[in-house]
């Protein structure tokens, strides 16, 4: 299996420095970051580490439960998932406190309960959320559309 990379150039101190977050490995993009706009409400253009994970999980979460509903006789026709990744405080330091993922599928071939059956599957399966298993806690809301 292949190993990706990001880089990050960082210049100053913490509230007063900034970055450039590289994505090295399909060379798409480098986007700033910066911490008084990763703690605010409006990012005003920067991204944050907490954007790029919610990016990944909704990502991998969106293959997984793919695999999941063929496994389980299914045939995915769409699936719309967002992941909102909250950053609080823990221990007086800051934590990440909160993955909510949302999903919704149109699917052939499962009712209600087996897409249920399956996105629970993806979330424990995927391996973005086993890698963000120290989380305090991750949800998940699925609903199939007609």
């Amino acid at each position: 299996m292949p190993t990706r990379t990001a880089r990050t150039a960082w210049n100053g101190t913490l509230e007063q420095g900034s970055g450039q977050v590289e994505l090295s490995s399909s060379k798409v993009g480098t986007f700033e970051v910066n911490f008084p706009k990763r703690a605010a409400d409006d990012a005003g253009g920067t991204t944050s580490p907490e954007e790029l994970i919610a990016a990944a999980h909704s990502a991998c979460f969106a293959m997984a439960l793919s695999n999941e509903i063929g496994k389980a006789g299914g045939d995915p026709q769409s699936l719309e998932i967002s992941a909102d990744v909250t950053l609080g405080q823990k221990d007086g330091a800051p934590h990440i406190t909160r993955i909510a993922l949302t999903v919704r599928g149109e699917v052939e071939g499962l009712d209600a309960a087996g897409f249920e059956k399956a996105a629970q599957a993806a979330k424990s399966g995927c391996p973005v959320s086993k890698a963000l298993a120290g989380v305090d806690e991750i949800t998940l809301d699925a609903a199939l559309e007609s």
